[in-house]
């Protein structure tokens, strides 16, 4: 969450820095934006990686309940990188 909240942050300087001028502004709110945007993006990635392996684990061994997981984790990981 705190990822979103640094994007929010970045697109408020960004658009501050715009409206008065500022260009310094403008650009440290678009690389903050940036900067938060690929954290949230490459934290959803591995979270899906992970939920794959962990649903190829429990495909394999027959555990349901890990593949279940898997899924979730990948489900979840799809929604932290779409934002």
């Amino acid at each position: 969450m705190s990822e979103r909240m640094d994007e929010m942050k970045g697109n408020l300087k960004q658009g501050v820095g715009k409206m008065t001028g500022n260009e310094e502004m403008e650009a440290e709110g678009k690389a903050e934006h940036d900067t938060a945007k690929a954290s949230r993006e490459i934290k959803g990635a591995g979270t899906e990686l992970k939920g794959h392996v962990e649903e190829g684990v429990g495909r394999v061994t027959g555990n349901d309940e890990t593949r279940a997981r898997g899924i979730a984790d990948q489900l979840k990981g799809k929604a932290d990188r779409a934002g």
